[in-house]
C-alpha cells in the first residue's frame, strides 16, 4: 500500500512540475493577458455586444482578461492603454472609432504589445506592426433585416395580396447616430433590403449626433413616427428607439439586441467572438494579427437575431434564401442597378479608402463581376466607406 501511495504522489509531483513549466495545465494560456477598452458600459447595446464577446472568447481560450468602461475618445484612452501595457498585458482592444489615434499612439510607444481597434481606418496606411483594425460587413446583416422589414410592411398593408402598398404606407424611419460612412452604409443597405420587397419604399433618416443618448434616440423615433413612418430602425446604441416603438405599437428593427414584446421584428449585429478568438490565438501562438480584418456572414461575424413576435409569416424562409446568396457572392447588396443617385446609376465612385486628414477620394470602388456592377464595400478596407446619399432617402439633421 505504501508503494502505491508513493507512486501516486510521485506521479502527481511530475504532473505538477510539467504544468508549472508550461505556465498552466491548460497549455500556458494564463500567461497571456488581454484588456478591452469600452466607450460606454453594459447599458449601451453596442458596448455590451463587445463585452459579452470578449468574455466568451477569453474564457474559451483560457487567458486572463479585464475590461474597463466609460472611456471617452480623449487622452484618457491613451492613458488606459499605456497603463495596461505597463501592467504586462499582451493585447489591448478598444471598441470606438474615436479611440483610434490614442491606440495608435500607445502602439508606437509599446512595440511589444498588440493594440487592436474596431471600426478604424488607419492601420493599413500607418504600417505600425503592432496596431490593427477590424470591422465586419454588417451591411449584409442590415440588408437581411431590411428584407424582414419589407415583409412586415406587406403583412400590415397589402390587404389585397398584390405585392404592393400605398406610398404613405411604404414610408419608414431610421434613427442614426452621426452622418458618417458607417451609419450611411448601414442605413442604405437596410433600405435596399426593404426595397427588394417593397419597391416604392422611402425612408427618412434623423440624426441624434451621439452614439448613445437614450432620451434623444427615443425622441427622434417618436418624431419619425409622428411624421408618418410605419416602421423604425436604428444605428444608435440605446433602447430609446425600441422603447418608442413599443409605446406606439410601431414595428421595430433593432441593432445588437432583440427587444420589445410586441413590436420587435429582427436585429442585426456583429458577433465579435470570431475575431477575438482569432486575435487571442495569434497572441498565444506568436503569430501576426491581420492588419485589417473583415468579418462576414460566411465567417460567422455578421449575425441576425431570432425573429421577434412581430415578424411576418414566412420571413425566416426568405432570409435563409437571401443569406445563402450573400454568402456565395451571387447577390451584391450595393448592386448599382438597384439604386440611383440624382437619377443616375453609378459607374464609378472614388472613396477615401486610404483615409487622410482631408478625406481624399483615392480609390475607385465600383466593380463589375459576372455582369453585375456594384459598390464593393468593406473590401479595400474593413471599415465602411459607402457615404453616398441615394434617391429615396431623406436626411434630417
Amino acid at each position: 500500500m505504501f508503494k502505491k501511495i508513493a507512486s501516486l504522489v510521485l506521479a502527481l509531483v511530475m504532473i505538477l512540475g510539467a504544468c508549472l513549466a508550461l505556465g498552466s495545465c491548460g497549455g500556458g494560456n494564463d500567461t497571456v493577458k488581454a484588456a478591452l477598452i469600452c466607450l460606454h458600459g453594459d447599458s449601451s447595446t453596442y458596448d455590451k455586444n463587445f463585452i459579452d464577446a470578449f468574455k466568451t472568447a477569453c474564457e474559451k481560450k483560457g487567458v486572463e482578461y479585464t475590461y474597463i468602461t466609460d472611456i471617452d475618445e480623449k487622452t484618457i484612452c491613451y492613458d488606459k492603454a499605456a497603463d495596461f501595457a505597463d501592467q504586462g498585458y499582451d493585447v489591448v482592444f478598444a471598441d470606438s472609432f474615436g479611440h483610434e489615434p490614442f491606440m495608435l499612439q500607445a502602439a508606437k510607444e509599446f512595440p511589444n504589445v498588440q493594440f487592436c481597434h474596431a471600426t478604424g481606418t488607419m492601420a493599413h496606411t500607418e504600417n505600425v506592426s503592432n496596431f490593427q483594425n477590424s470591422f465586419a460587413s454588417i451591411y449584409q446583416g442590415r440588408y437581411l433585416a431590411g428584407v424582414a422589414a419589407g415583409l412586415k410592411l406587406l403583412e400590415l398593408y397589402d390587404t389585397d395580396n398584390d405585392g404592393a402598398i400605398a406610398d404613405e404606407e411604404a414610408k419608414i424611419g431610421y434613427v442614426g447616430a452621426w452622418p458618417y460612412a458607417e451609419v450611411v452604409s448601414g442605413y442604405t443597405s437596410f433600405f435596399l433590403g426593404v426595397r427588394s420587397v417593397v419597391a416604392n419604399a422611402t425612408m427618412e433618416v434623423r440624426y441624434t449626433n451621439s452614439w448613445y443618448d437614450e432620451a434623444a434616440e427615443k425622441t427622434t423615433a417618436l418624431a419619425l413616427i409622428d411624421n408618418g413612418c410605419k416602421l423604425i430602425s436604428q444605428h444608435a446604441d440605446s433602447m430609446g428607439a425600441p422603447t418608442a416603438c413599443e409605446e406606439r405599437n410601431i414595428p421595430n428593427v433593432a441593432y445588437n439586441v432583440a427587444t420589445g414584446k410586441n413590436t420587435f421584428v429582427i436585429a442585426s449585429r456583429i458577433d465579435w467572438v470570431p475575431y477575438f478568438e482569432y486575435m487571442l490565438d495569434c497572441v498565444i501562438n506568436g503569430k501576426d494579427i491581420d492588419t485589417d480584418w473583415t468579418g462576414t456572414l460566411a465567417n460567422g461575424a455578421v449575425k441576425i437575431t431570432a425573429l421577434g413576435a412581430a415578424a411576418a409569416e414566412g420571413t425566416q424562409e426568405k432570409l435563409d434564401e437571401i443569406a445563402a446568396k450573400l454568402k456565395d457572392g451571387s447577390l451584391k447588396v450595393f448592386d448599382c442597378s438597384k439604386f440611383t443617385v440624382k437619377g443616375d446609376h453609378l459607374t464609378e465612385y472614388m472613396a477615401d479608402v486610404d483615409t487622410d486628414a482631408g478625406f481624399t477620394a483615392d480609390t475607385n470602388v465600383i466593380k463589375t463581376e459576372n455582369g453585375v456592377t456594384f459598390f464593393d464595400e468593406s473590401t479595400f478596407r474593413s471599415a465602411p466607406y459607402f457615404d453616398i446619399r441615394i434617391d429615396g432617402i431623406t436626411e434630417v439633421q
